[in-house]
């Protein structure tokens, strides 16, 4: 059973930046498009990024879009989620989350944490203004 550790998280000024990392163990991520989610306080999860399988393929929430980039290393089994310029709008907290797929080359993740397959914990980001 796949299983997702978020790390990374803090406390950053406004236009500072983080990088977030989601480490998976008990079966390895080659089969699974991931996607990261976040959720702030008293709003539903919102999908942020998504990365195919295969690493060369990536979608963003227009919110992020240029500021966010997610990336992943394979043979370390591991997601990551460079965010930069960070806004007080980008607070909350951080979710990777795998959808198992054999069409590698696809960013198939779907738009709610629901709809995955897989899920941590979590990471908490907080941006002072």
């Amino acid at each position: 059973q796949l299983q997702l550790v978020e790390s990374g998280g803090g406390l950053v000024q406004s236009g500072g930046s983080l990088r977030l990392s989601c480490e998976a163990s008990g079966a390895t991520l080659d089969y699974h498009s991931v996607g990261w989610f976040r959720q702030a306080p008293g709003k539903e999860h919102e999908g942020v990024s998504c990365i195919s399988a295969s690493g060369g393929n990536t979608n963003y929430a227009d919110s992020v879009k240029g500021r966010f980039t997610i990336s992943r290393d394979n043979a370390k089994n591991t997601i990551y989620l460079k965010m930069n310029i960070l806004k007080p709008g980008d607070a909350g907290t951080y979710v990777c989350a795998g959808r198992t797929t054999f069409v590698r080359t696809l960013h198939d993740c779907s738009s709610n944490l629901g709809g995955m397959n897989y899920w941590g914990k979590g990471t908490l980001v907080t941006v002072s203004s």
